[in-house]
């Protein structure tokens, strides 16, 4: 009797094991779809889609900020949905709806769609960017597995590869809105994967209670939010004006100018794993801490020496390590609020998104005034430090155990 009991703990062990991977894998797949190649795919294809006379700068920069605002739209109205008993009904939607924006691109030729099209993306995107790791964390965490949440977002990482690779690699095969196929191709079939497996997830998320409907500020959280708040603003300049700044300093070396935005993206994929595991061994305080000081050393690097090779570590070193700050502060929030479920993921990805907004702007209000974009770091540089002082003021002893919760 022992040993068939022993035996079938082994079967249901692996088939946790089997299941626990195809459900990261939806995650995975579903951040590819909504962020790394529906929202990101934008940047590598706006010189293409400029040379071809589809638009122009300005107007690249309006679908842009349109994008932008549709991502903090669907991130706060994700705070709504965790009202419902299940988020997957949504979600499901907001993917489907996504990737036929995507499609949809191909055939726009009317500016004013054009721009629709792009703030759907954005709410939807914002919608998939909080409902999904939401999901996947609570279920991981129902197993015991939520060290293993972080491996989630190399979706985005990814997505910035497939990026480069598709627009780069078949630029010569399409022209225009056309453009687009390419990532389409990819597009379609992890949606449907993420679908099918999404809905396979059987898990109730925390709804309306006592429990969930305490503020979501108090002496715990207020300071990961506040610092959090840094970290948008801190990240999205050189994630933003790297590429333009490298054209800038090292127009001497092509390959380097050429390739910026694949280091930056593959440093993304190498390190999150790294991330993800120092805070699942140690604690996520602190893997939090150092994923802000790497950043700071990264606008260090490019402010003080602007040259090729600071370039590089900043673009290695942002890239490496911005995807780890979010991790580790969504599972700081879920220890500090684990009755909150999606609502602390909306809340951070809409504060996020929100200075994320502010961050270009002052870039161009500092621009017309005669500034130089490489003086612009400095105002990432002065929010990343914000960002590290508040998260050294979070408490750690409640974070102790936060790996295994």
């Amino acid at each position: 009797m022992s040993g068939w009991l022993i035996k079938m703990n082994q079967l249901q062990n692996n088939e946790l094991s089997s299941q626990t991977r195809f459900v990261i894998a939806a995650g995975i797949a579903s951040l590819i779809v909504v962020h790394g190649l529906g929202r990101f795919a934008f940047t590598p294809l706006l010189p293409y889609l400029i040379q071809d006379h589809v638009i122009d700068l300005v107007q690249g920069a309006s679908l842009a900020t349109w994008n932008y605002i549709g991502y903090l739209v669907g991130a706060l109205w994700a705070i709504y949905l965790n009202r419902s008993t299940s988020p997957k009904f949504y979600l499901i939607i907001a993917l489907i709806v996504n990737t036929l924006c995507t499609v949809l691109q191909i055939f726009t030729h009317d500016f004013f769609l054009f721009i629709c099209l792009r703030l759907l993306n954005g709410i939807t995107n914002g919608l998939v960017f909080v409902l999904v790791p939401a999901l996947i964390l609570e279920w991981l965490a129902h197993h015991q597995k939520t060290q293993l949440s972080g491996l989630i977002f190399t979706g985005v990482s990814i997505g910035l590869i497939l990026d480069s690779l598709l627009i780069d690699w078949s630029s010569n095969l399409f022209h225009g809105q056309g453009r687009w196929i390419p990532i389409t191709l990819i597009a379609i079939p992890l949606m449907l994967f993420s679908i099918w497996q999404i809905n396979k997830i059987s898990i109730h998320m925390p709804v309306a209670t006592s429990s969930s409907n305490t503020p979501l500020f108090d002496r715990n959280s207020t300071p990961l939010f506040i610092g959090y708040a840094g970290a948008g603003l801190g990240y999205v300049l050189p994630m933003t004006f790297l590429p333009t700044l490298a054209h800038d300093l090292i127009q001497q070396q092509p390959k380097i100018l050429a390739n910026i935005w694949l280091i930056t993206a593959i440093s993304c994929l190498v390190f999150l794993p790294l991330w993800n595991k120092l805070g699942a061994q140690t604690n996520d305080r602190f893997a939090l801490i150092c994923s802000y000081i790497v950043q700071i050393l990264s606008l260090v690097a490019v402010l003080v020496f602007q040259n090729a090779i600071s370039v590089m570590l900043c673009a290695i070193l942002m890239g490496g390590s911005f995807m780890g700050t979010v991790v580790c502060s969504q599972r700081m929030a879920r220890v500090f609020q684990p009755h909150q479920g999606p609502k602390l993921y909306a809340a951070l990805i809409s504060l996020y998104a929100g200075t994320q907004l502010i961050g270009p702007w002052l870039v161009k209000l500092w621009i017309d005034h005669g500034g130089h974009l490489i003086q612009s770091f400095y105002i990432g540089l002065a929010a990343l430090i914000w960002g590290l002082f508040w998260t050294l003021g979070t408490p750690h002893r409640k974070l102790k155990h936060s790996s295994q919760n």
